[in-house]
């Protein structure tokens, strides 16, 4: 499933996607000509938690890392590991993603659970 074009993303933006096959939305973050993607669920609870406090609020101030706003936790955008919080040394759950010859960025359809040490 496409769920935005590249060109979209500017760098430095984190934007959610809906996306029904997976039932949660995909928050997609772009660094330079790298693109990452991770379902919006913060791990802190079972069932995950949206992290936006308002419509595409995935980033912390200064734009470093994807922050939970409803625990205060801080995830690294490159690997989706948390760094600080309720839920250190978990990781958000990754979503495979593929840049098509068009530039749409297209997640799968199955999310990555990674457990992390």
């Amino acid at each position: 499933m496409e769920l935005c074009r590249l060109d979209d993303l500017q760098d430095g933006e984190a934007r959610g996607f809906a996306v029904p096959e997976i039932d949660r939305k995909v928050i997609v973050v772009r660094r330079g000509d790298a693109v990452f993607a991770y379902l919006d669920a913060c791990p802190h609870y079972a069932d995950g938690t949206p992290m936006a406090w308002k419509r595409n609020a995935y980033l912390n101030g200064e734009g470093t890392h994807l922050a939970c706003h409803a625990h205060g936790a801080l995830f690294e955008i490159e690997t989706g590991e948390c760094v600080l919080g309720p839920c250190l040394g978990q990781a958000l759950t990754k979503v495979t993603i593929t840049i098509n010859a068009a530039g749409g960025v297209q997640a799968a359809a199955k999310p990555i659970r990674e457990e992390t040490a």
